[in-house]
Protein backbone atom coordinates (compact mmCIF):
# COMPACT_ATOMS: atom_id res chain seq x y z
CA UNK A 1 0.00 0.00 0.00
CA UNK A 2 1.14 3.51 -0.78
CA UNK A 3 1.84 5.51 2.41
CA UNK A 4 -0.16 8.72 2.85
CA UNK A 5 -0.75 11.45 5.39
CA UNK A 6 -4.20 12.15 6.82
CA UNK A 7 -5.42 14.88 9.16
CA UNK A 8 -8.21 14.13 11.62
CA UNK A 9 -9.85 16.68 13.95
CA UNK A 10 -11.38 15.32 17.14
CA UNK A 11 -12.19 16.36 20.70
CA UNK A 12 -11.41 14.40 23.84
CA UNK A 13 -11.32 15.08 27.57
CA UNK A 14 -7.88 14.95 29.19
CA UNK A 15 -7.76 14.74 32.99
CA UNK A 16 -4.79 16.79 34.16
CA UNK A 17 -3.04 15.79 37.40
CA UNK A 18 -4.66 18.79 39.09
CA UNK A 19 -8.15 17.73 38.02
CA UNK A 20 -7.51 14.13 39.05
CA UNK A 21 -6.44 15.30 42.49
CA UNK A 22 -9.49 17.57 42.78
CA UNK A 23 -11.85 14.67 41.99
CA UNK A 24 -10.08 12.35 44.42
CA UNK A 25 -10.16 14.86 47.29
CA UNK A 26 -13.85 15.52 46.68
CA UNK A 27 -14.85 11.91 47.25
CA UNK A 28 -12.76 11.42 50.42
CA UNK A 29 -14.44 11.33 53.82
CA UNK A 30 -13.27 13.70 56.57
CA UNK A 31 -11.04 11.05 58.14
CA UNK A 32 -9.55 10.08 54.78
CA UNK A 33 -8.92 13.75 53.96
CA UNK A 34 -7.02 14.29 57.19
CA UNK A 35 -4.91 11.21 56.47
CA UNK A 36 -4.21 12.59 52.99
CA UNK A 37 -3.17 15.94 54.48
CA UNK A 38 -0.85 14.26 56.98
CA UNK A 39 0.75 12.28 54.18
CA UNK A 40 1.20 15.37 52.02
CA UNK A 41 2.74 17.30 54.94
CA UNK A 42 5.32 14.53 55.35
CA UNK A 43 6.16 14.30 51.64
CA UNK A 44 6.13 17.92 50.48
CA UNK A 45 8.55 20.36 52.19
CA UNK A 46 6.73 23.40 50.74
CA UNK A 47 3.51 22.57 52.63
CA UNK A 48 3.10 23.27 56.33
CA UNK A 49 0.30 23.75 58.88
CA UNK A 50 -0.43 27.36 59.75
CA UNK A 51 -0.27 26.45 63.42
CA UNK A 52 3.45 26.06 64.09
CA UNK A 53 2.67 23.66 66.93
CA UNK A 54 1.62 20.99 64.44
CA UNK A 55 -1.29 19.99 62.24
CA UNK A 56 -4.63 21.07 63.57
CA UNK A 57 -8.10 20.56 62.24
CA UNK A 58 -9.25 24.15 62.63
CA UNK A 59 -11.09 26.19 60.04
CA UNK A 60 -9.57 28.61 57.57
CA UNK A 61 -12.16 31.04 56.28
CA UNK A 62 -12.87 30.80 52.58
CA UNK A 63 -11.92 34.44 52.02
CA UNK A 64 -8.53 33.97 53.67
CA UNK A 65 -8.00 30.77 51.73
CA UNK A 66 -8.79 32.49 48.43
CA UNK A 67 -6.35 35.31 49.21
CA UNK A 68 -3.66 32.81 50.04
CA UNK A 69 -4.32 30.86 46.85
CA UNK A 70 -4.11 34.02 44.74
CA UNK A 71 -0.85 34.99 46.40
CA UNK A 72 0.60 31.57 45.72
CA UNK A 73 -0.43 31.78 42.09
CA UNK A 74 1.43 35.08 41.71
CA UNK A 75 4.59 33.42 43.00
CA UNK A 76 4.60 30.69 40.35
CA UNK A 77 7.86 30.23 38.51
CA UNK A 78 8.23 30.76 34.78
CA UNK A 79 9.17 27.14 34.13
CA UNK A 80 5.61 25.88 33.44
CA UNK A 81 6.83 22.77 31.66
CA UNK A 82 8.34 21.36 34.85
CA UNK A 83 4.85 21.11 36.40
CA UNK A 84 4.13 18.10 34.17
CA UNK A 85 6.38 15.97 36.38
CA UNK A 86 3.91 16.39 39.23
CA UNK A 87 1.84 13.45 37.98
CA UNK A 88 4.70 11.01 38.50
CA UNK A 89 5.66 12.52 41.85
CA UNK A 90 2.14 12.79 43.31
CA UNK A 91 1.52 10.57 46.35
CA UNK A 92 -0.30 7.29 45.71
CA UNK A 93 -3.85 6.78 46.95
CA UNK A 94 -4.01 5.29 49.34
CA UNK A 95 -14.67 -12.41 68.85
CA UNK A 96 -18.44 -12.35 69.13
CA UNK A 97 -20.66 -13.32 72.06
CA UNK A 98 -20.85 -16.93 73.00
CA UNK A 99 -24.56 -17.44 72.44
CA UNK A 100 -24.44 -21.02 71.23
CA UNK A 101 -27.84 -21.70 72.74
CA UNK A 102 -29.42 -19.14 70.42
CA UNK A 103 -29.56 -19.32 66.64
CA UNK A 104 -28.51 -16.32 64.56
CA UNK A 105 -32.06 -15.28 63.77
CA UNK A 106 -33.26 -15.71 67.33
CA UNK A 107 -30.27 -13.79 68.72
CA UNK A 108 -30.89 -10.88 66.34
CA UNK A 109 -34.57 -10.87 67.24
CA UNK A 110 -33.68 -10.87 70.92
CA UNK A 111 -31.42 -7.87 70.54
CA UNK A 112 -34.03 -6.04 68.44
CA UNK A 113 -36.47 -6.52 71.27
CA UNK A 114 -34.26 -5.61 74.21
CA UNK A 115 -31.47 -3.25 73.19
CA UNK A 116 -31.99 0.37 74.18
CA UNK A 117 -31.12 3.59 72.38
CA UNK A 118 -30.67 1.91 69.01
CA UNK A 119 -29.61 4.24 66.20
CA UNK A 120 -31.91 4.68 63.28
CA UNK A 121 -29.71 4.08 60.26
CA UNK A 122 -26.86 6.59 60.35
CA UNK A 123 -28.79 9.05 62.45
CA UNK A 124 -27.08 10.12 65.64
CA UNK A 125 -28.54 11.37 68.90
CA UNK A 126 -30.19 14.73 68.24
CA UNK A 127 -27.82 17.56 68.95
CA UNK A 128 -28.43 20.41 71.30
CA UNK A 129 -29.28 23.89 70.13
CA UNK A 130 -26.89 24.98 67.39
CA UNK A 131 -27.14 28.56 68.59
CA UNK A 132 -24.82 27.64 71.47
CA UNK A 133 -21.47 29.31 70.81
CA UNK A 134 -19.68 26.55 72.70
CA UNK A 135 -21.08 23.79 70.47
CA UNK A 136 -18.59 20.95 70.08
CA UNK A 137 -19.60 18.29 67.53
CA UNK A 138 -17.20 15.83 69.18
CA UNK A 139 -18.42 16.38 72.72
CA UNK A 140 -21.40 14.03 72.67
CA UNK A 141 -19.17 11.16 71.47
CA UNK A 142 -16.41 11.64 74.03
CA UNK A 143 -15.77 8.81 76.49
CA UNK A 144 -13.79 9.49 79.67
CA UNK A 145 -12.35 6.03 80.43
CA UNK A 146 -12.34 2.52 79.00
CA UNK A 147 -14.12 -0.46 80.52
CA UNK A 148 -10.82 -1.91 81.76
CA UNK A 149 -9.86 1.38 83.45
CA UNK A 150 -13.32 1.63 85.02
CA UNK A 151 -13.02 -1.88 86.49
CA UNK A 152 -9.46 -1.40 87.75
CA UNK A 153 -10.50 1.85 89.42
CA UNK A 154 -13.07 -0.07 91.50
CA UNK A 155 -10.46 -2.64 92.56
CA UNK A 156 -8.33 0.05 94.21
CA UNK A 157 -10.64 0.12 97.21
CA UNK A 158 -10.48 -3.63 97.83
CA UNK A 159 -8.10 -5.61 100.06
CA UNK A 160 -7.23 -8.28 97.54
CA UNK A 161 -3.87 -9.97 97.76
CA UNK A 162 -1.33 -9.34 95.03
CA UNK A 163 -2.03 -12.78 93.54
CA UNK A 164 -5.81 -12.26 93.49
CA UNK A 165 -5.40 -8.75 92.08
CA UNK A 166 -3.23 -10.15 89.29
CA UNK A 167 -5.84 -12.83 88.58
CA UNK A 168 -8.66 -10.28 88.32
CA UNK A 169 -6.47 -8.09 86.12
CA UNK A 170 -5.84 -11.07 83.83
CA UNK A 171 -9.62 -11.60 83.47
CA UNK A 172 -10.13 -7.90 82.75
CA UNK A 173 -7.61 -8.20 79.92
CA UNK A 174 -9.60 -11.16 78.56
CA UNK A 175 -12.85 -9.18 78.22
CA UNK A 176 -14.09 -8.22 74.77
CA UNK A 177 -15.54 -4.79 73.97
CA UNK A 178 -19.05 -5.94 74.97
CA UNK A 179 -17.84 -6.90 78.45
CA UNK A 180 -17.97 -10.67 77.92
CA UNK A 181 -15.19 -13.06 78.89
CA UNK A 182 -13.69 -13.98 75.53
CA UNK A 183 -12.06 -17.27 76.61
CA UNK A 184 -13.03 -20.05 79.07
CA UNK A 185 -11.24 -20.03 82.43
CA UNK A 186 -9.53 -23.31 81.54
CA UNK A 187 -7.88 -21.75 78.49
CA UNK A 188 -6.82 -18.67 80.46
CA UNK A 189 -5.29 -20.90 83.17
CA UNK A 190 -3.47 -22.97 80.55
CA UNK A 191 -1.98 -19.83 79.01
CA UNK A 192 -0.47 -18.87 82.40
CA UNK A 193 1.25 -22.19 83.05
CA UNK A 194 4.08 -24.13 81.40
CA UNK A 195 3.11 -27.25 79.49
CA UNK A 196 4.75 -29.54 82.06
CA UNK A 197 2.81 -28.07 85.04
CA UNK A 198 1.39 -30.76 87.36
CA UNK A 199 -2.33 -31.24 87.97
CA UNK A 200 -2.29 -29.71 91.47
CA UNK A 201 -0.74 -26.48 90.13
CA UNK A 202 -3.29 -26.30 87.33
CA UNK A 203 -6.15 -26.76 89.78
CA UNK A 204 -4.75 -24.10 92.12
CA UNK A 205 -4.50 -21.54 89.31
CA UNK A 206 -7.98 -22.42 88.04
CA UNK A 207 -9.41 -22.08 91.54
CA UNK A 208 -7.82 -18.64 91.92
CA UNK A 209 -9.29 -17.56 88.56
CA UNK A 210 -12.77 -18.74 89.63
CA UNK A 211 -12.48 -16.63 92.78
CA UNK A 212 -11.27 -13.68 90.69
CA UNK A 213 -14.22 -14.11 88.33
CA UNK A 214 -16.64 -13.78 91.25
CA UNK A 215 -14.93 -10.53 92.22
CA UNK A 216 -15.10 -9.30 88.63
CA UNK A 217 -18.79 -10.14 88.23
CA UNK A 218 -19.67 -8.11 91.31
CA UNK A 219 -18.16 -4.96 89.85
CA UNK A 220 -20.01 -2.28 87.92
CA UNK A 221 -21.43 -2.61 85.28
CA UNK A 222 -23.42 -5.67 86.26
CA UNK A 223 -23.16 -8.50 83.76
CA UNK A 224 -19.50 -7.91 82.99
CA UNK A 225 -17.38 -11.09 82.88
CA UNK A 226 -20.23 -13.30 81.67
CA UNK A 227 -19.50 -16.14 79.27
CA UNK A 228 -22.62 -15.64 77.19
CA UNK A 229 -25.84 -13.65 76.88
CA UNK A 230 -27.78 -15.92 79.22
CA UNK A 231 -25.28 -15.56 82.08
CA UNK A 232 -25.00 -11.79 81.47
CA UNK A 233 -28.74 -11.29 81.94
CA UNK A 234 -28.90 -13.62 84.94
CA UNK A 235 -26.13 -11.69 86.72
CA UNK A 236 -28.14 -8.49 86.33
CA UNK A 237 -31.41 -10.12 87.42
CA UNK A 238 -29.87 -11.52 90.62
CA UNK A 239 -29.06 -8.00 91.72
CA UNK A 240 -32.75 -7.04 91.60
CA UNK A 241 -35.14 -7.46 94.56
CA UNK A 242 -36.41 -11.00 94.93
CA UNK A 243 -39.88 -11.59 93.58
CA UNK A 244 -41.87 -14.14 91.59
CA UNK A 245 -41.29 -12.10 88.43
CA UNK A 246 -37.54 -12.08 89.08
CA UNK A 247 -37.48 -15.86 89.52
CA UNK A 248 -39.44 -16.39 86.29
CA UNK A 249 -37.17 -13.95 84.45
CA UNK A 250 -34.08 -15.88 85.63
CA UNK A 251 -35.66 -19.15 84.51
CA UNK A 252 -36.42 -17.69 81.07
CA UNK A 253 -32.89 -16.35 80.64
CA UNK A 254 -31.40 -19.64 81.79
CA UNK A 255 -33.39 -22.03 79.58
CA UNK A 256 -35.96 -20.32 77.35
CA UNK A 257 -34.40 -17.33 75.60
CA UNK A 258 -35.30 -18.81 72.21
CA UNK A 259 -38.99 -18.77 73.10
CA UNK A 260 -38.74 -15.18 74.29
CA UNK A 261 -36.95 -14.19 71.08
CA UNK A 262 -39.79 -15.68 69.03
CA UNK A 263 -42.43 -14.08 71.33
CA UNK A 264 -43.95 -17.53 71.79
CA UNK A 265 -45.76 -16.65 75.01
CA UNK A 266 -48.00 -19.72 75.07
CA UNK A 267 -45.01 -22.06 75.19
CA UNK A 268 -43.30 -19.76 77.69
CA UNK A 269 -46.27 -19.97 80.05
CA UNK A 270 -46.31 -23.73 79.69
CA UNK A 271 -42.56 -24.05 80.26
CA UNK A 272 -42.38 -21.70 83.26
CA UNK A 273 -45.79 -22.30 84.85
CA UNK A 274 -46.38 -18.55 84.97
CA UNK A 275 -49.69 -16.92 84.15
CA UNK A 276 -49.98 -14.05 81.68
CA UNK A 277 -49.64 -11.26 84.27
CA UNK A 278 -46.54 -12.81 85.89
CA UNK A 279 -44.95 -13.48 82.51
CA UNK A 280 -45.58 -9.86 81.52
CA UNK A 281 -43.79 -8.64 84.67
CA UNK A 282 -40.87 -10.98 83.97
CA UNK A 283 -40.63 -9.75 80.40
CA UNK A 284 -40.60 -6.14 81.64
CA UNK A 285 -37.65 -6.97 83.92
CA UNK A 286 -35.69 -8.57 81.07
CA UNK A 287 -36.33 -5.68 78.68
CA UNK A 288 -34.69 -3.30 81.17
CA UNK A 289 -31.40 -5.24 81.12
CA UNK A 290 -28.27 -4.39 79.13
CA UNK A 291 -27.23 -7.24 76.79
CA UNK A 292 -23.80 -5.61 76.25
CA UNK A 293 -22.54 -4.18 79.56
CA UNK A 294 -19.35 -2.90 77.95
CA UNK A 295 -21.20 -0.81 75.37
CA UNK A 296 -21.18 2.51 77.32
CA UNK A 297 -17.39 2.30 77.51
CA UNK A 298 -16.77 1.56 73.85
CA UNK A 299 -14.30 4.04 72.42
CA UNK A 300 -16.24 6.63 70.44
CA UNK A 301 -13.44 7.04 67.89
CA UNK A 302 -14.44 3.74 66.28
CA UNK A 303 -17.91 5.00 65.33
CA UNK A 304 -17.53 8.74 65.48
CA UNK A 305 -19.26 10.85 62.86
CA UNK A 306 -18.03 14.42 62.53
CA UNK A 307 -20.36 16.64 60.48
CA UNK A 308 -18.83 18.53 57.57
CA UNK A 309 -21.49 21.24 57.69
CA UNK A 310 -23.76 22.59 60.42
CA UNK A 311 -27.27 23.93 59.84
CA UNK A 312 -28.19 26.78 62.17
CA UNK A 313 -31.41 28.70 62.72
CA UNK A 314 -31.17 32.15 61.17
CA UNK A 315 -34.19 34.41 61.53
CA UNK A 316 -37.12 32.66 59.87
CA UNK A 317 -34.89 30.36 57.88
CA UNK A 318 -31.70 28.35 58.18
CA UNK A 319 -28.08 28.93 57.24
CA UNK A 320 -25.32 26.45 56.50
CA UNK A 321 -21.76 26.87 57.80
CA UNK A 322 -18.71 24.66 57.50
CA UNK A 323 -17.79 22.78 60.64
CA UNK A 324 -14.81 24.54 62.30
CA UNK A 325 -13.17 21.17 63.01
CA UNK A 326 -12.88 19.56 59.59
CA UNK A 327 -11.11 22.03 57.31
CA UNK A 328 -7.30 21.74 57.35
CA UNK A 329 -5.36 24.93 57.97
CA UNK A 330 -2.46 24.84 55.50
CA UNK A 331 -0.04 27.27 53.90
CA UNK A 332 3.00 27.35 51.63
CA UNK A 333 6.37 27.70 53.38
CA UNK A 334 7.37 31.20 52.22
CA UNK A 335 11.02 30.72 53.17
CA UNK A 336 11.45 27.69 50.90
CA UNK A 337 9.35 29.23 48.13
CA UNK A 338 11.41 32.45 48.09
CA UNK A 339 14.69 30.51 48.19
CA UNK A 340 13.60 28.46 45.18
CA UNK A 341 12.46 31.57 43.33
CA UNK A 342 15.81 33.32 43.82
CA UNK A 343 17.97 30.32 42.95
CA UNK A 344 19.11 29.88 39.36
CA UNK A 345 21.22 27.19 37.67
CA UNK A 346 22.61 26.73 34.13
CA UNK A 347 20.32 24.78 31.83
CA UNK A 348 21.24 21.14 31.41
CA UNK A 349 23.17 20.93 34.68
CA UNK A 350 22.34 18.62 37.58
CA UNK A 351 21.40 21.67 39.64
CA UNK A 352 18.96 22.72 36.95
CA UNK A 353 17.24 19.33 37.03
CA UNK A 354 16.98 19.55 40.82
CA UNK A 355 15.54 23.05 40.54
CA UNK A 356 12.90 21.80 38.11
CA UNK A 357 11.97 18.97 40.49
CA UNK A 358 11.58 21.33 43.42
CA UNK A 359 9.50 23.69 41.27
CA UNK A 360 7.12 20.85 40.54
CA UNK A 361 6.84 20.09 44.27
CA UNK A 362 5.99 23.73 44.92
CA UNK A 363 3.33 23.61 42.21
CA UNK A 364 1.99 20.39 43.74
CA UNK A 365 1.64 22.08 47.13
CA UNK A 366 -0.24 25.02 45.57
CA UNK A 367 -2.58 22.68 43.76
CA UNK A 368 -3.24 20.78 46.98
CA UNK A 369 -4.18 23.93 48.92
CA UNK A 370 -6.41 25.14 46.08
CA UNK A 371 -8.13 21.77 45.63
CA UNK A 372 -8.89 21.48 49.34
CA UNK A 373 -10.49 24.92 49.24
CA UNK A 374 -12.48 23.92 46.16
CA UNK A 375 -13.62 20.72 47.91
CA UNK A 376 -15.17 22.66 50.79
CA UNK A 377 -16.59 25.29 48.44
CA UNK A 378 -18.43 22.52 46.57
CA UNK A 379 -19.65 20.83 49.76
CA UNK A 380 -21.01 24.15 51.02
CA UNK A 381 -22.77 24.90 47.71
CA UNK A 382 -24.41 21.48 47.59
CA UNK A 383 -25.43 21.70 51.27
CA UNK A 384 -27.03 25.10 50.74
CA UNK A 385 -28.98 23.73 47.78
CA UNK A 386 -30.18 20.77 49.85
CA UNK A 387 -31.30 22.99 52.73
CA UNK A 388 -33.13 25.25 50.29
CA UNK A 389 -35.01 22.27 48.79
CA UNK A 390 -35.75 20.58 52.12
CA UNK A 391 -36.78 23.59 54.25
CA UNK A 392 -39.75 21.72 55.71
CA UNK A 393 -37.49 18.98 57.08
CA UNK A 394 -35.51 21.43 59.20
CA UNK A 395 -38.73 22.79 60.70
CA UNK A 396 -40.85 19.64 61.08
CA UNK A 397 -38.54 16.63 60.78
CA UNK A 398 -38.26 13.69 58.41
CA UNK A 399 -42.00 13.32 57.97
CA UNK A 400 -41.92 16.59 55.98
CA UNK A 401 -39.15 15.44 53.63
CA UNK A 402 -39.75 16.06 49.91
CA UNK A 403 -38.72 13.83 46.99
CA UNK A 404 -35.29 14.83 45.69
CA UNK A 405 -32.85 13.29 43.21
CA UNK A 406 -29.21 14.07 42.46
CA UNK A 407 -29.99 15.45 39.02
CA UNK A 408 -32.11 18.29 40.46
CA UNK A 409 -29.17 19.61 42.53
CA UNK A 410 -26.75 19.01 39.64
CA UNK A 411 -28.87 21.06 37.25
CA UNK A 412 -29.34 23.85 39.78
CA UNK A 413 -25.60 24.21 40.48
CA UNK A 414 -24.36 23.50 36.97
CA UNK A 415 -22.41 20.44 38.10
CA UNK A 416 -22.32 16.88 36.83
CA UNK A 417 -24.51 14.32 38.59
CA UNK A 418 -21.43 12.23 39.43
CA UNK A 419 -19.95 15.25 41.24
CA UNK A 420 -23.07 15.55 43.41
CA UNK A 421 -22.80 11.82 44.15
CA UNK A 422 -19.20 12.24 45.31
CA UNK A 423 -20.07 15.27 47.46
CA UNK A 424 -22.98 13.54 49.20
CA UNK A 425 -21.11 10.30 49.99
CA UNK A 426 -19.48 10.10 53.45
CA UNK A 427 -20.18 13.81 54.09
CA UNK A 428 -22.42 14.66 57.02
CA UNK A 429 -24.74 17.49 58.03
CA UNK A 430 -25.60 18.41 61.60
CA UNK A 431 -29.25 19.48 61.89
CA UNK A 432 -31.69 20.26 64.73
CA UNK A 433 -32.87 16.63 64.41
CA UNK A 434 -29.47 14.91 64.44
CA UNK A 435 -26.55 14.26 62.12
CA UNK A 436 -27.22 12.76 58.70
CA UNK A 437 -25.24 11.81 55.63
CA UNK A 438 -26.00 14.21 52.78
CA UNK A 439 -27.40 11.29 50.78
CA UNK A 440 -30.13 10.98 53.41
CA UNK A 441 -31.88 14.05 51.99
CA UNK A 442 -32.37 12.38 48.60
CA UNK A 443 -35.21 9.97 48.09
CA UNK A 444 -37.50 8.57 45.45
CA UNK A 445 -41.10 9.71 45.12
CA UNK A 446 -44.32 7.78 45.68
CA UNK A 447 -47.66 8.61 44.12
CA UNK A 448 -50.50 10.10 46.13
CA UNK A 449 -54.23 10.18 45.44
CA UNK A 450 -54.06 13.95 45.14
CA UNK A 451 -51.74 13.58 42.16
CA UNK A 452 -48.65 14.79 44.00
CA UNK A 453 -45.60 12.93 45.23
CA UNK A 454 -44.44 11.84 48.67
CA UNK A 455 -40.82 11.20 49.60
CA UNK A 456 -39.85 7.65 50.48
CA UNK A 457 -38.06 9.10 53.54
CA UNK A 458 -41.29 10.72 54.74
CA UNK A 459 -43.15 7.44 54.19
CA UNK A 460 -40.61 5.56 56.30
CA UNK A 461 -41.04 8.17 59.04
CA UNK A 462 -44.80 7.70 58.86
CA UNK A 463 -44.41 3.93 59.14
CA UNK A 464 -42.24 4.44 62.23
CA UNK A 465 -44.93 6.64 63.78
CA UNK A 466 -47.67 4.10 63.08
CA UNK A 467 -45.65 1.26 64.60
CA UNK A 468 -44.73 3.29 67.70
CA UNK A 469 -48.42 4.03 68.30
CA UNK A 470 -49.66 0.47 67.71
CA UNK A 471 -51.20 -1.80 70.32
CA UNK A 472 -48.36 -4.02 71.57
CA UNK A 473 -50.81 -6.90 71.99
CA UNK A 474 -51.95 -6.60 68.36
CA UNK A 475 -49.05 -5.19 66.32
CA UNK A 476 -49.77 -3.99 62.79
CA UNK A 477 -48.93 -6.30 59.90
CA UNK A 478 -47.35 -5.02 56.68
CA UNK A 479 -50.72 -5.32 54.93
CA UNK A 480 -52.40 -3.25 57.63
CA UNK A 481 -49.68 -0.61 57.40
CA UNK A 482 -50.13 -0.49 53.64
CA UNK A 483 -53.89 0.02 54.07
CA UNK A 484 -53.40 2.77 56.66
CA UNK A 485 -51.00 4.61 54.35
CA UNK A 486 -53.51 4.31 51.53
CA UNK A 487 -56.16 5.87 53.79
CA UNK A 488 -53.85 8.87 54.06
CA UNK A 489 -53.61 9.07 50.29
CA UNK A 490 -50.20 7.37 49.87
CA UNK A 491 -50.10 4.35 47.59
CA UNK A 492 -47.54 1.87 48.92
CA UNK A 493 -47.53 -1.87 48.18
CA UNK A 494 -47.17 -4.36 51.01
CA UNK A 495 -43.75 -5.49 49.71
CA UNK A 496 -42.57 -1.87 49.77
CA UNK A 497 -43.81 -1.46 53.33
CA UNK A 498 -41.86 -4.59 54.31
CA UNK A 499 -38.72 -3.19 52.67
CA UNK A 500 -39.07 0.15 54.47
CA UNK A 501 -39.79 -1.59 57.78
CA UNK A 502 -36.65 -3.71 57.47
CA UNK A 503 -34.61 -0.60 56.60
CA UNK A 504 -35.90 0.97 59.83
CA UNK A 505 -34.83 -2.16 61.76
CA UNK A 506 -38.39 -2.80 62.87
CA UNK A 507 -39.15 -6.46 63.57
CA UNK A 508 -42.11 -8.21 61.88
CA UNK A 509 -45.49 -8.08 63.61
CA UNK A 510 -45.14 -11.52 65.22
CA UNK A 511 -41.86 -10.49 66.89
CA UNK A 512 -43.27 -7.17 68.12
CA UNK A 513 -46.12 -8.83 69.94
CA UNK A 514 -46.18 -8.36 73.69
CA UNK A 515 -48.43 -9.49 76.51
Amino acid sequence: MKPSLQFRLSQHLALTPQLQQSIRLLQLSTLELHQEVEQMLEQNPFLEPEDEGGFDNSLVSLDTERQQSERLQREETRDVESAASTESEAPAEGAGLDTADLGTTERDDWENGTERDDFDGIRETPSRNNDDDDFDPLERNSVAISLAEHLRHQLRGTRLSAQDMAAVDMLIESLNEDGYLADPLEEIAASLLPEDADEDTREEVLSRLRCALRWLQNLDPLGVGAADLSECLILQLRAKPRSEAQAIAILICKSHLELLARRDFKKLMAATGADEALLKDAQALIVQLEPKPGRPFTRAEANIIVPDVIVQKSGRGFKVVLNPDVMPKLRINDLYAQALKQSRAPRGSAASEGHAGMSSRLQEARWFVKNIQQRFDTILRVSNAIVDRQKNFFSHGEIAMKPLVLREIADELGLHESTISRVTTAKYMNTPFGTFELKYFFGSSLNTEAGGNASSTAVRALIKQLVSAEDAKKPLSDSQLSSMLEEQGIQVARRTVAKYREALKIAPANLRKSL
